[in-house]
């Protein structure tokens, strides 16, 4: 598949697009790249849709060094890739960092936004005990150390591909940590203050299992409640990627979403 860029200021974002039919666009979280939709992408192409997954600036095929990597520039470049591709409007969807993304482009440019969809969302800022963040500075400086992370955001199980998967994560993150640290440092606005400017659908999806909260179901409808319109619905026996190990699962509500937003 052609990879495409789009130039933005400080660099260039990569691409790709399959299908064809309404534009979703789609922004992975923190240390992954384009191919974490490799599984839900083909699904969303056979369901009519144009699908365009996104390496966020200094992740993947991107440029490098940044900077900033806030969400509201991610939010940007997300943009950025809506109007190289016509100008939609789409609907984005971003996991787990990049929800924090979409929320921001589709306050600053609703007429290219038809809907959003939050994959895992942070509402709250996590405060992680002392020896997690001595942990957590470790994985954020080692890509093999981030792969290692990684695989604990699966607890349901993984995809049978995920092993060479990581491979390939870990490879394209060496001399890219700091656009790993970069994406999950403080922000501010954070994205819960630009929320209730959204006036497009909104859909938040929450494995029941991701380890990354206490109460996954509670912090969906934290997510759900900061918007005008919008719904939550939660993915069984999933962790903090349900595109990638429940695909058909996510799928089935993306498109129930898509053929609301499709038509806006």
């Amino acid at each position: 598949m052609t990879v495409s860029q789009v130039a933005r200021d400080g660099g260039t974002i990569a691409y790709e697009v399959h299908g064809s039919g309404p534009l979703v666009v789609l922004a992975h979280g923190m240390g992954e790249n384009r191919a974490a939709f490799r599984h839900l992408t083909p699904r969303l192409v056979t369901a009519g849709y144009r699908v365009a997954p996104v390496d966020v600036r200094g992740h993947g095929d991107s440029s490098p060094h940044w900077p900033t990597y806030a969400p509201e520039q991610v939010g940007g470049d997300l943009l950025a890739v809506v109007r190289a591709l016509g100008g939609g409007p789409a609907t984005l969807v971003g996991s787990s960092s990049s929800a924090a993304a979409v929320v921001f482009a589709a306050a600053e440019a609703p007429e290219l936004v038809s809907g959003i969809v939050q994959v895992s969302p942070f509402v709250g800022t996590p405060k992680p005990n002392p020896l997690m963040r001595v942990a957590q500075a470790a994985v954020l400086r080692s890509p093999r150390l981030f792969g290692l992370f990684h695989r604990t955001l699966f607890p349901c199980g993984r995809p049978a591909d995920d092993a060479a998967y990581r491979r390939e994560l870990v490879a394209k993150l060496r001399g890219r940590m700091a656009a790993v640290r970069g994406v999950v440092a403080p922000a501010d606005p954070h994205w819960t203050a630009r929320a209730p400017e959204v006036r497009r659908p909104v859909l938040v999806l929450m494995g029941t299992k991701d380890p990354d909260f206490p109460d996954p179901g509670a912090e969906a409808r934290a997510a759900r409640r900061l918007f005008a319109v919008a719904e939550a619905r939660m993915i069984a026996d999933s962790g903090h990627y349900p595109h990638a190990d429940q695909p058909d699962a996510t799928a089935a509500d993306l498109v129930d979403f898509l053929a609301v937003t499709a038509g806006a």
